[in-house]
């Protein structure tokens, strides 16, 4: 960060730190929903060659769903410049890596994609967040 006159200039990579805080309130509407849609709709059916399995997945849409208002309130904080929502920004995109790897079996691809996300939001806000502030 350059300073001229006593002010520190934000560089470039603000843009990057606003869409981190893009990703991650998209990325916790999509778990919002994901984690609605998983109550209503708990049972997933595996066909295996020994038969059908069902799983009840009541308790991994309790967790999408609670990760998911964690990651709106983060974004909307990382994008009013604020310091404790690069603080819980990070925490919640890094709690959804743990979760997506959990969730690969169900969903592979939707699982890979979030993690990219994740990955590149934590590295946005870890390096370069506190340019959000001015």
């Amino acid at each position: 960060m350059d300073e001229r006159n006593g002010a520190p200039v934000p560089t470039g990579w603000v843009g990057f730190v606003f869409f981190a805080g893009i990703m991650l309130f998209l990325i916790g509407v999509m778990n919002v929903i994901y984690g609605i849609v998983g109550l209503v709709n708990d049972q997933f059916a595996v066909f295996t060659k020994a038969g059908l399995l069902s799983f009840d997945i009541t308790g991994w849409a309790w967790i999408t769903l609670i990760i998911g208002v964690i990651q709106l309130f983060a974004g909307l904080a990382i994008l009013g410049g604020q310091t404790w929502g690069r603080v819980i920004g990070i925490i919640a995109a890094s709690a959804s890596i743990l979760h997506q790897f959990a969730m690969m079996p169900l969903y592979p691809i939707w699982s890979i994609l979030i993690l990219t996300l994740d990955v590149l939001v934590i590295y946005a806000l870890a390096a370069h967040g506190r340019e959000m502030r001015y």
